[in-house]
């Protein structure tokens, strides 16, 4: 009963079927339905006979003729269906473990389910495939699929993930690459353990199988105050962040030499802590790995400088914009442009220091309720309060310690807008004087709409 219908949406072929909510979709051209995977590929043919279980328990057969890519209009009581496969690895840097104890169970859940990596854009280690499970992957041409390498040598793989089933990640790497399956890799490097020589082999064997992956990116090592107990790492300090981004422009040369592009690109982290220039906007391609951190700043200051002219001389207003400590200059580099271009906007850049998980997490999506009231609430900057949205549970108003937007208004006696920080949306916050307003977006909107939708959609992974 995994494929119950939850929702119909107006004007689709479910409606016009008068199928109902509870109504259990049982087989698509005598195929039975075990997850969403089955039901995307099963509906992709412009005739299909349907098989449904009624509310009453009756089953029914329905014959349509339809588009090649329609389906049939509903949401499903289950995203995917059934349960996600949970993580079997014991990653030596996984950040879930270094989480404090007490917060809602959803963040304490590890998934690596190749579906999700299909539907969401999650990364998974494929350790928890059995070769059917691959064969699926091809078979379905589930493609792009997004995939957690770390390293291609088995051995450290395996001590890596702590898990002997490891070590054979290339192989079923170029099984799906002969398959033609698009990937998308990622890489967290840690140092000492996969990182410079052993991060240029990996990246080396990575592209090998060009151009079925499409990318790598690397992102370095986080670390929580949590980590008792847990692998000693070392974190990357700016003289061996610089080094990194040396070793590996090297190859990023040769690549762009080779097939007009980088390949690998470095997360924007390593960049800020070596105090080196953000590669330039061609570099990154059509920010398509934007979720991992790679190419924001450079995204941003894009998305301001198209964006900036649109803001009106009679805009007005005060504002404090909160921010972690990896974007703080960054954003304040901003703000100093809007209010060059309008001195009647006043905008004050708070850097919000991260004491929930420690210092050593600086990234502004991981900031918490508690620490902007903490250091805001006894020096309060002016105006509204803008946060960016990624500091918040996807499509809702609730940190990760579960405060919400509501308890930052109560505690601090000011307006909280929620805003993507980028220059198309902070520009129409302030001339729609502090009103989320996306019916009225700048001129340079569309423009900056058609760079970001290049993108995966941007999910901020509890």
């Amino acid at each position: 009963m995994s494929a119950k219908i939850s929702n119909i949406h107006p004007g689709g072929i479910a409606e016009e079927l008068e199928l109902e909510v509870g109504d259990v979709i049982l087989s698509i051209n005598g195929n039975e339905i075990k997850d969403i995977i089955d039901y995307r590929f099963l509906m992709a043919e412009e005739y299909i006979e349907l098989e449904v279980q009624k509310l009453t328990g009756e089953i029914w057969t329905y014959e349509v003729e339809k588009e090649y890519d329609e389906n049939l209009g509903v949401d499903f009581e289950k995203s995917i269906m059934d349960e996600a496969k949970r993580c079997s690895n014991k990653c030596i840097f996984c950040f879930i473990d270094q989480l404090p104890p007490g917060m809602r169970d959803t963040l304490y859940f590890k998934d690596d389910d190749s579906r999700l990596a299909f539907l969401q854009g999650n990364f998974v280690t494929l350790t928890n495939m059995k070769d059917s499970d691959i064969d699926r992957i091809i078979k379905y041409r589930i493609s792009p699929i997004n995939i957690s390498v770390h390293t291609t040598d088995p051995e450290l793989r395996k001590k890596m993930l702590n898990n002997r089933f490891a070590g054979n990640i290339y192989e079923r790497l170029q099984k799906l690459a002969a398959a033609n399956i698009n990937m998308n890799t990622q890489i967290v490097s840690v140092p000492g353990i996969n990182n410079g020589e052993e991060l240029i082999k990996t990246i080396e064997d990575l592209y090998k199988l060009h151009p079925a992956i499409q990318n790598v990116a690397v992102v370095p090592v986080g670390s929580t105050k949590y980590r008792e107990g847990l692998y000693n790492i070392t974190l990357y300090n700016a003289d061996s962040a610089r080094k990194e981004i040396h070793s590996v422009r090297k190859l990023q040369k040769k690549y762009i030499k080779e097939i007009g592009a980088p390949f690998v690109r470095l997360s924007d982290e390593f960049y800020v802590l070596a105090g080196e220039e953000i590669p330039d906007s061609d570099f990154y391609e059509g920010f398509e790995q934007l979720e991992d951190g790679v190419g924001m700043i450079r995204f941003l200051r894009d998305s301001i400088e198209q964006t900036l002219p649109y803001l009106k001389d009679e805009a007005e207003g005060e504002y404090t914009l909160v921010t972690g400590v990896l974007a703080y200059e960054e954003i304040k580099s901003m703000a100093k442009l809007i209010m060059e271009k309008n001195n009647k906007v006043k905008l004050d850049v708070r850097k919000i220091i991260n004491r929930f998980f420690g210092e050593t997490i600086t990234v502004a999506g991981l900031l918490t309720g508690g620490d902007i009231i903490d250091q805001l609430k006894d020096n309060i900057g002016p105006g509204k309060i803008i946060i960016p949205v990624n500091m918040l549970r996807s499509g809702e108003s609730v940190f990760l310690d579960d405060l919400t937007i509501h308890d930052l208004e109560e505690a601090l006696g000011r307006k909280v807008i929620k805003c993507e920080y980028t220059g198309e949306d902070l520009i129409d916050i302030i001339n729609n004087n502090g009103q989320v307003c996306k019916e009225t977006k700048t001129a340079g909107g569309a423009e900056i709409d058609n760079l970001y939708m290049q993108n995966k959609e941007y999910k901020r992974e509890e």
